[in-house]
């Protein structure tokens, strides 16, 4: 009996002792803090919003909280194009019997192709950030919600020197996704990738920041071919994109990369891949652009680029040497536009940029969106390196003009324009040597109309018809367009023949 009385006892003290020590040591107090600290605020939201500054660095949290937050404010697009079928020629005895009358090539057959990608709703009154190129061609926008409700969506604008646009939606009271500052973004970061691959609506992955500020030259190719198709130089790209390895496919495009506080980084736009598919490679534009370009394009219908009037040239060790610099780092100035921005307080070329903002400035991608997110008018520091010895210069910048002001939209163009054809008088000459009456000559074809989208016309095709009016000029060609897209008709016929065949062509293209 004395002796498991002294074992009871033991054990007592024992527990006493440890209980003691434990609080000398802090442990108790560390305990409450960590626990108090996985959660702040008050208010529903918030009390779950996980704070992750006391855990192991290498802990990934709970991704709980992003998901739920984000997933609500992205949606599923679907983009739905028609596109005219060329029609058959008649062979050459039926055009030599029956003449030249639109009649007999029948009406234009049309075709629907129907592609899908993601948005991220930015505002509760229905504006939806996308990439440009998830609705580029799109005759029809539909969404379909996080509840699984529908809509027809309508183009606001679209930017694709960045592939950002805007949509919108009639509809109140959504749930929409806030702005992270991408320039906080780190390396090695967690975060989550939300949108709707193949079809698959509302699907999350998870993954690390790989790298930031990364340039692979995507929209500068689709920049040299918008220019080689239209020959209308546009904004120069801005690449400087957030590259992630969370799983990323086709169909997650335009939709949203957050933190894990459920903020928006970024828009998802591209994947390295050698087969079209995730490959641990993705890229997104920073949340940085896509708040600047969203906000130009629903405020002034266009995105207003403010200039700085210099060419930059991302420093390194070898043409550091090339440029007789002492840095290896920093952003070298090769040429300054004269009465440029950058001309007018005094910046040169051989300067080495070095901060902008009070941020480093030692890539190209990340030199360019630090300008390219402000407007004309607006004032940038500058801070330079010039033969060992810093200075900062404040620059108003200019927009693509020289001017310091905000350039107004465009008016619409018109159904011709968006034809994307140019035609001019056919001269007697010409008439005479073929055998015509009337005609005029397609002087110019710009790829990104539906002239090139939807018929195989080459420039130098001589057009007589358009429907069934004889056309003889440019007005009357222009004319016959305007009138056809103002009956409402979902294509014309437009006919004519090449000057060295004999054969007859008609084309159906849709207004």
């Amino acid at each position: 009996m004395k002796n498991n009385i002294k074992i009871v006892l033991i054990a007592v003290l024992c527990s006493v002792a440890t209980l003691a020590a434990y609080k000398m040591l802090g442990f108790e107090e560390r305990a409450v803090v960590l626990s108090e600290a996985s959660y702040t605020g008050s208010s529903d939201s918030a009390a779950r919003l996980v704070n992750f500054a006391n855990l192991p660095a290498s802990a990934p949290g709970d991704f709980t909280y992003a998901a739920g937050t984000s997933a609500p404010a992205v949606v599923h697009i679907k983009a739905t194009s028609v596109r005219a079928v060329r029609q058959q020629r008649l062979p050459s005895i039926f055009e030599d019997f029956f003449g030249f009358d639109d009649q007999y090539f029948g009406a234009p057959r049309n075709q629907q192709q129907q592609s899908s990608g993601s948005g991220v709703i930015i505002s509760e009154d229905g504006y939806i950030a996308t990439n440009n190129h998830v609705v580029d061609g799109a005759d029809e926008l539909e969404v379909i919600t996080y509840d699984k409700k529908t809509y027809t969506a309508e183009v606001v604008g679209v930017d694709p020197s960045t592939d950002i646009a805007v949509i919108k939606i009639k509809e109140k009271n959504l749930p929409s996704l806030s702005f992270a500052n991408s320039d906080e973004v780190k390396v090695g970061e967690w975060v989550l990738a939300v949108g709707n691959p193949f079809n698959l609506e509302s699907t999350v992955t998870a993954g690390i920041v790989s790298a930031i500020g990364r340039d692979i030259s995507i929209l500068a190719r689709s920049y040299q071919e918008r220019l080689n198709r239209s020959g209308v130089e546009g904004d120069s790209p801005i690449e400087s994109f957030i590259q992630t390895d969370a799983a990323v496919n086709p169909g997650n495009s335009g939709g949203a990369l957050v933190n894990l506080r459920g903020e928006l980084i970024g828009i998802n736009t591209a994947i390295a891949s050698p087969n079209g598919a995730y490959a641990g490679y993705a890229f997104a534009v920073p949340s940085g652009i896509v708040k600047k370009v969203t906000t130009d394009l629903i405020k002034y219908g266009n995105v207003q680029r403010g200039y700085l009037g210099l060419q930059p040239v991302e420093l390194n060790d070898k043409n550091a040497e090339e440029y007789e610099v002492k840095l290896t780092r920093g952003i070298y100035v090769n040429v300054v536009t004269e009465d440029g921005a950058a001309y007018d307080v005094g910046i040169e070329p051989g300067d080495v940029i070095v901060e902008v903002d009070g941020i480093k400035t030692e890539s190209e991608p990340k030199f360019r969106e630090m300008i390219g997110r402000k407007r004309p008018g607006e004032k940038v520091k500058v801070k330079i390196n010039r033969d060992g010895k810093e200075k900062t210069y404040t620059v108003t910048l200019r927009n693509r003009e020289g001017g310091k002001s905000i350039l107004k939209k465009e008016t619409a163009s018109s159904t011709v324009s968006k034809m994307g054809v140019k035609v001019k008088t056919l001269s007697s000459d010409m008439k005479s040597e073929l055998g015509l009456r009337n005609g005029v000559q397609v002087e110019k074809i710009y790829q990104a109309g539906t002239i090139a989208r939807d018929t195989d016309i080459r420039e130098g095709f001589i057009i007589t018809r358009v429907g069934s009016v004889k056309v003889d000029s440019e007005d009357e060609f222009n004319k016959a367009i305007e009138d056809a897209a103002k009956a409402k008709e979902d294509g014309v016929l437009i006919c004519g023949v090449y000057k060295n065949m004999s054969r007859n062509f008609c084309y159906g293209v849709t207004l």
